[in-house]
């Protein structure tokens, strides 16, 4: 459903969505599965349909603000896609406070000019208390918060020490040197790297906690993990996939603890390619927790502090800033697209607030990480993969024609040189054109542009390859702890090496993994969109605090109904075209911009403009700006205006005497 009260339906096998008047919507909501019927529609029209019968419903409880009306009230939903409000007669208020957050559970979904009707089944609290509004946003999702009493039971039974049976059959690692390098604040370690030099050669080993080793197949935690998919990272806190007990300490890779680990050991050329490699299981001990901003003080200012309290690893640190640079130049030479955004980090306070948001640019030791799990990644979807055995794949495929062509149209709008869209795009093609606008205003929204034109990656239980990162081969095999089709690959990798990958395990594998990835897929959507909702109500918390302020942006879209603006800060607000300053501005289709009338002025992607900050509502989702002109442009404005509408111009006495 749009916000405006029309919808689309999706059925499956239908290449386009049909289109839903809100006149024909009956009485369905967001995401029910329902039955429609074809309606006439005349040539050049969309796809109209009606809706006959809702079949499934999607939203048994709604998750909104309470609305006092005398001894009964209403809720106004939060989800701006269920624009219709809920009746709550006065037996079913129980305690609900005008203004309070609260679920309800929908008994009638109306009819026509009825409203749908409910009750109270929880009160959330204050929209202002502490973590209440991203508490809101959580389970208006369904996201399970806290575990179920069976799985922190089977969590708590874990052993905290290893047993000799433990260690059966593993490959002994301890004496290496293995580092964890991670973000200051990370609590779960799942990757751990080690390093040395044969000749000319590198030997690169990944390290990867073994969470199947706890989370054995069909137990409470493995159903558990399923249902969730993927851990959530929000700005106040973590909805981890496993209980703390397991993520945070027996599955992690802790500093001078022995843990069980799944070890593919590379050796690498000069050259930056795969040669030769080994998969197996481990026990390893990490030496030191490294973090991304140390490693990044010793490679990049070599920190005398730093350096002298992790001298047995110095040689380490620079032999992997070197093999990382060749794996790089490799991909890059083979058109792997390389995306550089700036991440906004939000700081929350005691009280739930929002008190700055900084943006945070990947340094070297992030993307040389980032290098050896891709590395590790591919080697294994590429031995699993000729060896024909079921298995999960990270598909991305190649980007739809129809966008790219459209994403020509706006880059050479830009006057920046595009290339005819081919039948078949390569990732060479992305990469040169990403290339070009390096250094230009307009970058980021071009490669924004760029990213939106490709294909979501998904799951999938054949293999596809990934356009992106130009693999032939490509899985998710570095993050068991959390995200659930790493468990899964390590439980069946697991499996093969022990030679229990059978006959009949394999026709299991072959019937579920369609569904388990199809599962998958949908949980990591929802993670983020969770996640981005989320980000977006804090950072307008953050603006509430300073209406009137004027700042700086780029110009990051332009609409029918105004420009948005992205601050340094990458906090995006709308300007309307009623808050467009000093002319009536008319949108530019063909060439993706605004023009105003009287003076001229152009408004197109990657423009520098000055705002104001007019109106933020975190429960609306509305953060307002409007234009202001830089000092020495106003006066000419002015006087082009009073020029132009003098009352002694004949248009205007021949307007007055009409």
């Amino acid at each position: 459903m749009n916000p405006k009260g029309f919808g689309f339906v999706t059925v499956e096998g239908e290449e386009e969505d049909f289109y839903i008047s809100s006149e024909h919507i009956s009485n369905a909501f967001n995401m029910d599965t329902v039955e429609i019927e074809l309606l006439k529609s005349t040539e050049g029209e969309k796809r109209n349909a009606k809706i006959v019968s809702v079949k499934e419903r999607a939203n048994e409880s709604i998750i909104g603000t309470f609305k006092k009306k005398k001894k009964s009230g209403i809720v106004v939903p939060d989800d701006p896609r269920l624009p219709r409000e809920v009746e709550i007669p006065a037996d079913s208020v129980r305690s609900a406070l005008d203004g309070q957050k609260v679920e309800c559970l929908v008994t009638s979904y109306g009819w026509r000019d009825a409203l749908p009707r409910g009750q109270v089944s929880e009160v959330l609290g204050f929209a202002d208390d502490p973590g209440v509004d991203i508490y809101s946003v959580i389970r208006r999702y369904g996201v399970p918060v806290d575990f179920p009493g069976e799985v922190l039971e089977e969590a708590g039974r874990v052993s905290k020490k290893l047993t000799k049976k433990d260690l059966k059959g593993r490959v002994d690692l301890t004496s290496q040197a293995c580092v964890t390098i991670d973000g200051d604040d990370t609590k779960d370690f799942d990757d751990a790297v080690s390093i040395r030099r044969e000749g000319e050669d590198y030997i690169l080993g990944v390290h990867i906690a073994d969470v199947s080793h706890y989370v054995t197949e069909g137990s409470a935690l493995d159903k558990e993990a399923r249902v969730r998919g993927t851990s959530i990272y929000l700005p106040d806190r973590v909805i981890p996939m496993l209980p703390e007990e397991l993520c945070n300490d027996m599955c992690s890779l802790k500093e001078q603890e022995p843990r069980l680990a799944i070890s593919c050991v590379m050796r690498i050329n000069p050259k930056g390619r795969v040669v030769s490699y080994d998969i197996f299981e481990s026990v390893i001990c990490v030496r030191h927790r490294m973090t991304y901003n140390d490693v990044n003080e010793i490679l990049d200012h070599g920190d005398r502090r730093l350096c002298v309290k992790y001298a047995d690893m110095l040689g380490d640190f620079y032999l992997m800033q070197d093999l990382a640079m060749r794996i790089r130049a490799r991909r890059k030479k083979r058109g792997a697209v390389d995306f550089e955004f700036p991440e906004a980090k939000l700081k929350i306070d005691e009280k739930g607030r929002t008190r700055d948001v900084v943006v945070e640019q990947r340094g070297f030791s992030q993307r040389m990480i980032e290098d050896f799990m891709l590395s590790a990644n591919e080697t294994v979807a590429k031995e699993f993969c000729k060896r024909k055995i079921p298995f999960i794949y990270r598909n991305h495929v190649d980007p739809d024609s129809e966008k790219l062509i459209a994403l020509r149209k706006v880059v050479r709008s830009l006057g920046i040189p595009m290339e005819r869209v081919k039948k078949k795009v390569t990732p060479k093609d992305i990469q040169a054109l990403l290339e070009r606008i390096h250094g230009l205003p307009e970058e980021d929204f071009i490669s924004t542009l760029v990213l939106r034109s490709m294909q979501r990656a998904e799951y999938g239980p054949s293999n596809e390859g990934h356009f992106g990162l130009a693999a032939e081969y490509y899985t998710h095999f570095t993050s068991p702890i959390r995200r659930y089709p790493d468990l899964m690959i390590h439980r069946i990798l697991k499996e093969e090496l022990k030679g229990k990958l059978k006959k009949k395990k394999r026709k299991f594998y072959e019937e579920i993994l369609p569904e388990l990835t199809n599962d998958n897929s949908i949980s990591e959507r929802r993670a983020e969109s969770l996640e981005r909702d989320v980000c977006k109500l804090k950072m307008i918390e953050y603006m509430s605090d300073h209406v009137g302020q004027r700042y700086s942006g780029r110009v990051s879209g332009v609409t029918a109904w105004g420009i948005y603006v992205e601050l340094e800060n990458t906090i995006e607000g709308l300007v309307p075209m009623r808050l467009m300053t000093d002319d009536y501005y008319d949108y530019a289709p063909e060439s993706y911009e605004v023009v105003g009338r009287h003076s001229g002025r152009r408004f197109r992607l990657g423009d520098v403009v000055n705002i104001r900050v007019e109106y933020a509502d975190k429960d609306s989702g509305m953060l307002d700006f409007s234009l202001t002109l830089p000092r020495e442009e106003r006066p000419k404005v002015q006087a082009d205006r009073k020029k132009r509408h003098s009352h002694g111009s004949k248009k205007h006495k021949a307007y007055r005497k009409k």
